[in-house]
C-alpha cells in the first residue's frame, strides 16, 4: 500500500469558509443551485495549522521580497518558504521557490498531501442562506476611550473644531465614528466532504536528485548532519527523516487530519464544524462510496446521506452526532480517536527507509 485514501463528513451551521469576498459557492446546473465550498488551500492552510499545533512547532517563516522603483515606490516581489524539511509545514506542505533573473536554481516540492475541496456531500443537502446574507459590524462605539482621525483630501489631520464642522454637514450627521460596517455575507450550513490522498512514498522522503532540485546543495549537507538517511525510492535518490521525527510528527498529522477547523473565518461566523464520519482506505473507488448521498424515491428534490458501515476495504469511523443527521447503528463515542489510531498505524506500518528491495 503507497496510499492512503481518506474521506471525512463534516456538519456546517450557520457560517462563512470564506471572509476575503464573502463566502465562495460554485453553481450546480442538475440541481440549479449555488452551493458553498471550502477550497483545497484553505483546508490544506487550516490543517498543517493544526499539524504545528500538535507537535508544537513554530510554522517556517515566508520571505516576501520587494522592489522599489526610481520614484521610491515599492513593487511586489517573489514570496517563497524556507524550502527545509526540517519544518513540518514544509515538508507537508511542499514547496517552491523561483528566484528573478536566473541566477539560482528552482526549487520545487510536490506536497505528499493531495486534498480536495470542502464541498456538499449532494447539492440537496448544503446550500447558502436565502436572505441575501447578514451585514455585520465592527462597533466600538460603547468606549469613551477611542481615537478617531479623520484626514482632508490633502492628509492633513482635522482639528475638533474642523471635526465638528464636518459632522454637521448633510449626509454625515447620523455617521458613528465608532463603528464599521462589513459587506454581506451569504451563510453556509449542511452537510460536507472532503478527501485527502496521502503518498507514503514522498511522505517523509525529500528527494536529493539535482536535475529537479527540491533542496539546495547547503540544506542537503545539514540534514545529513542531523541525521536524515540516504535511501532511494521510485522517484530516486532522496534523504528520509529519522524515526523519532517520523513518529512524532504521524502522530501529528493524524490529529491534524482528523480535528481541524477551518481558522481563517471570523468569530461571528464560528461554527463547531464537527466530523462526522471518517472512512479510511488504500482503495480510491470505494472510499468515495463509504460516505455518499442518494436521491430520495419518493421525492426527487430529496437526497438521503448515506454511510455505508459495512463495505469491504473501507474502515468507517462514525460520531454520535452523526445519529442527529443520518440513519446509522454504528456511531460511538471514541470513534474519532479510532481513526485517529488507524491512521497512525498505517502511516508507521510503511518502511520509508527501504522502499526499493
Amino acid at each position: 500500500m503507497n496510499t492512503i485514501y481518506i474521506r471525512t463528513l463534516k456538519r456546517a451551521e450557520h457560517t462563512v469558509f470564506n471572509v476575503a469576498n464573502g463566502q465562495k459557492y460554485y453553481y450546480d446546473v442538475q440541481f440549479n443551485k449555488r452551493i458553498p465550498f471550502s477550497s483545497g488551500q484553505q483546508v490544506k492552510r487550516s490543517l498543517i495549522d493544526a499539524l504545528c499545533e500538535a507537535i508544537d512547532q513554530i510554522p517556517s517563516p515566508t520571505t516576501f521580497l520587494f522592489e522599489v522603483d526610481k520614484q521610491k515606490k515599492l513593487k511586489e516581489g517573489e514570496v517563497y518558504g524556507t524550502c527545509d524539511p526540517t519544518y513540518a509545514d514544509q515538508l507537508f506542505g511542499g514547496w517552491m521557490k523561483a528566484s528573478k533573473g536566473g541566477g539560482e536554481r528552482t526549487l520545487k516540492r510536490r506536497s505528499p498531501l493531495s486534498i480536495s475541496a470542502m464541498r456538499a456531500l449532494h447539492p440537496l443537502l448544503a446550500g447558502l442562506d436565502s436572505n441575501g446574507g447578514e451585514a455585520g459590524s465592527f462597533d466600538r462605539s460603547e468606549r469613551s476611550n477611542n481615537a478617531v482621525i479623520i484626514r482632508d483630501d490633502k492628509g492633513n489631520i482635522l482639528t475638533d473644531e474642523e471635526i465638528d464642522i464636518v459632522l454637521k454637514t448633510e449626509g454625515n450627521t447620523d455617521r458613528s465614528l465608532g463603528r464599521k460596517w462589513l459587506n454581506p455575507a451569504e451563510r453556509a450550513t449542511g452537510l460536507f466532504v472532503f478527501d485527502i490522498a496521502i503518498d507514503l512514498r514522498r511522505l517523509f522522503s525529500v528527494s536529493t536528485n539535482q536535475l529537479e532540485p527540491e533542496m539546495a546543495d547547503a540544506t542537503i549537507a545539514k540534514l545529513k548532519e542531523e541525521g536524515w538517511i540516504e535511501s532511494k525510492n521510485v522517484f530516486g535518490p532522496c534523504l528520509v527523516a529519522p524515526k523519532s521525527i517520523r513518529e512524532e510528527w504521524i502522530k501529528g498529522l493524524a490529529h491534524a487530519i482528523i480535528n481541524w477547523r477551518i481558522t481563517s473565518n471570523q468569530s461571528r461566523t464560528f461554527s463547531l464544524m464537527d466530523t462526522l464520519a471518517v472512512s479510511i482506505s488504500d482503495n480510491a473507488n470505494l472510499i468515495a462510496g463509504s460516505i455518499r448521498a442518494k436521491l430520495s424515491e419518493e421525492d426527487s428534490r430529496k437526497a438521503d446521506p448515506i454511510i455505508d458501515e459495512n463495505l469491504n476495504g473501507v474502515e468507517t469511523f462514525i460520531s454520535l452526532q452523526a445519529g442527529g443527521f443520518i440513519h446509522t447503528k454504528g456511531e460511538t463515542a471514541d470513534a474519532l480517536d479510532r481513526a485517529e489510531q488507524a491512521l497512525i498505524d498505517k502511516m508507521s506500518a510503511f518502511d520509508y527507509e527501504n522502499q526499493i528491495a
